[in-house]
């Protein structure tokens, strides 16, 4: 069954079972506002969407990151309310890179396991260059916590070199960011107890990279949004005899 928009609906046993977790969690999530109400469909059955499954994801990879339910429930009131699946699964992947570095040596098999889906040999050297994963004589050395963020940009269509680029400036940058904020924090607690300091930076870090996250995807989206606007108006107001566009053209 689909909804208006192509997606998938599934209902709250199914939701659970693709989840790993039980109905009882799923519907304890809802009551809590955790998980966003059901789409009501026929004889008043809910169905759940891709955003309801990462949203579970989402609160998961949260839990092993040792936060409390309450700490989770700020957490997610904080995100903004039209996150879409691929959103989430960002913030997801953001969250992974708190735990300390996982780096595993696995067979073919289980890296595909692992990714979730069969790798090409192009697949395995774009993991490989993105410095997720590094190809051995009989086994892979695989970065766990960049693995689902390298896997996802697997099926975005840009070019080895814009895809190292663009790590390469996010990676300066957020040095940067880390290095100031650091600096910041210091003087904040420069004379505080070390279990202080220690339950600050606990409490802190999810809330900047939060911040970071959601600042970042606010501001790429302005971006690609006045650039689009740029081009639409390029092509609108460009004929071949130098009138003006037509209505058709300028709503395409």
């Amino acid at each position: 069954m689909t909804t208006g928009t192509e997606e998938p609906t599934l209902t709250i046993d199914e939701l659970a079972a693709r989840a790993g977790v039980t109905v009882r969690t799923v519907r304890f999530y809802g009551t809590k506002g955790l998980l966003p109400p059901p789409v009501i469909g026929p004889r008043r059955v809910g169905h759940y969407g891709r955003e309801h499954l990462a949203r579970l994801a989402l609160i998961e990879e949260l839990q092993q990151q040792g936060m409390t339910l309450a700490a989770i429930e700020r957490y997610l009131q904080q995100l903004p309310p039209d996150l879409d699946a691929h959103d989430l699964a960002i913030h997801r992947a953001v969250v992974a890179s708190w735990a300390p570095d996982a780096v595993e040596t696995v067979t073919r098999a289980e890296l595909e396991r692992r990714a979730g889906r069969a790798l090409g040999d192009d697949d395995v050297e774009r993991l490989a260059a993105m410095g997720v994963v590094e190809a051995g004589d009989s086994a892979y050395r695989v970065d766990l916590g960049l693995l689902r963020l390298g896997v996802g940009l697997l099926d975005v269509p840009l070019s080895h070199e814009a895809i190292l680029a663009a790590r390469n400036v996010l990676i300066e940058h957020s040095r940067a960011a880390a290095h100031e904020l650091s600096q910041l924090f210091r003087g904040e607690v420069y004379e505080r107890a070390a279990q202080d300091v220690k339950s600050l930076s606990a409490y802190m870090q999810p809330v900047v990279v939060q911040a970071l996250l959601t600042t970042f995807q606010r501001s790429l989206r302005e971006d690609l949004r006045e650039w689009l606007g740029g081009m639409s108006e390029g092509y609108g107001s460009g004929s071949e005899d130098g009138g003006s566009a037509s209505e058709e053209d300028r709503t395409a």
